[in-house]
């Protein structure tokens, strides 16, 4: 069917509808554009769609710099200029504030919403890449909301060192998943899920707030080589810690929010970091060794028995959000702040309408391209007590 797009929705679809009012979310389209699309999904509510053919085309659209785009689910916006992609993001940061997190049109643009970019360009920038080895041994990447594997030469937003591996060259007889990894200083890993460590070191070396980080090839690090100083600089900015202040870091990981607290705080403050997984609570003891002053706690956030009440909170919990549990016992913590990282805007509304019903406010935001080409995006929210100072 030929439909006019609409306005972009979350998880890198635009939306519009049928003649007859049915919704459709459409991939592969721009707002305002007239399409030809092929309808790939039908539920009861809604359709899903692919733009096959471009009839009206909007000023915003490129050619997109990987042949698998379109195929590939990995990406949504290769069809989109690199600035658009980011209102694009933006926009959605913005639906999601109002719909989820019950603010007001004013209150959302008092906030600003916008998506920044990060240094090193739209393209080969991501760290760390997974692919799924089919039934013949050959590795690939996923096609959109399916198992099935599309064959490819290299992904284009992959870190050049990785992009040079020869991962999709040779066969993985043994293998489901194939993953690959490279540091901030230049070390490579290769591993299978059932064959092991190929290529490289199980640990390296990550490069961050001025200090080295020992990281897993397998465990959890930014993927974008600017992300890890971009957010924890934000963190401290939108905090602001004061020397001698007590400090939560909750989903703490490796500890990079906890060290940059630990350095605002100083010898006189104390940090707390919470991590369940213990590949993260080995990581951040081994980095945060040489600060006293951090005590790394093995627990889920929900089961968490503080030591002292924080003044000042880092919450980064995983896409799905910290959910009410959490935020209800932050808000009766009472710090003077929570600095909220996020990686998914829909889970982040829904956070902070749960703390907006305690009389909290959202009171900053910064917004980051760290997943260009994608519909990700990372927001750095600051929320206040009722009659908490802004920023």
């Amino acid at each position: 069917m030929i439909l006019d797009v609409g306005p972009v929705a979350p998880g890198g679809h635009c939306v519009t509808r049928t003649p007859e009012g049915q919704v459709v979310f459409v991939r592969h389209a721009l707002p305002g554009e007239r399409v030809r699309v092929e309808v790939t999904e039908e539920h009861r509510g809604y359709l899903r769609a692919d733009a096959v053919e471009v009839l009206t085309g909007s000023p915003d659209r490129v050619t997109p710099p990987c042949p698998y785009a379109g195929v590939c689910g990995g990406c949504d916006f290769q069809h989109v200029a690199p600035a658009a992609q980011r209102e694009l993001k933006a926009a959605v940061v913005r639906e999601q504030l109002t719909r989820l997190a019950g603010l007001t049109v004013a209150e959302v643009e008092a906030l600003g919403v916008r998506v920044a970019e990060l240094p090193g360009g739209p393209l080969g920038w991501r760290t760390r890449v997974r692919y799924t080895v089919n039934a013949a041994g050959q590795a690939g990447l996923l096609a959109h909301r399916s198992h099935q594997v599309v064959p490819v030469d290299r992904c284009r937003i992959a870190h050049p060192a990785l992009q040079d591996l020869p991962v999709t060259a040779r066969e993985w007889p043994d293998d489901d998943e194939v993953s690959v990894a490279v540091s901030g200083t230049g070390e490579v890993a290769v591993s299978g899920d059932r064959s092991g460590l190929v290529e490289g070191a199980e640990v390296l070396r990550e490069r961050a707030l001025g200090r080295d980080w020992l990281v897993g090839a397998d465990g959890f690090w930014q993927v974008h080589p600017a992300a890890a100083d971009a957010f924890a600089g934000t963190v401290l900015e939108l905090l602001h810690p004061k020397p001698g202040e007590r400090a939560w870091d909750l989903y703490g990981g490796a500890g990079l929010f906890a060290a940059a607290l630990a350095g605002a705080v100083g010898p006189e403050g104390s940090v707390v970091l919470v991590e369940f997984e213990r590949t993260g609570v080995e990581a951040a003891r081994r980095n945060l060794a040489d600060l006293p002053g951090v005590t790394v706690v093995r627990s889920s956030v929900e089961r968490f028995r503080p030591p002292y009440p924080p003044d000042v909170v880092v919450l980064d919990p995983p896409r799905a959000g910290a959910g009410g549990t959490v935020v209800r016992a932050l808000v009766a913590a009472r710090p003077r702040a929570v600095g909220y990282v996020s990686c998914d805007p829909a889970s982040f509304g829904r956070d902070v309408a749960t703390f907006g019903k305690a009389g909290w406010r959202l009171a900053a935001l910064r917004a980051f391209d760290a997943f260009p080409m994608t519909h990700h995006v990372e927001c750095v929210g600051l929320l206040v007590p009722p009659n908490g100072q802004d920023l």
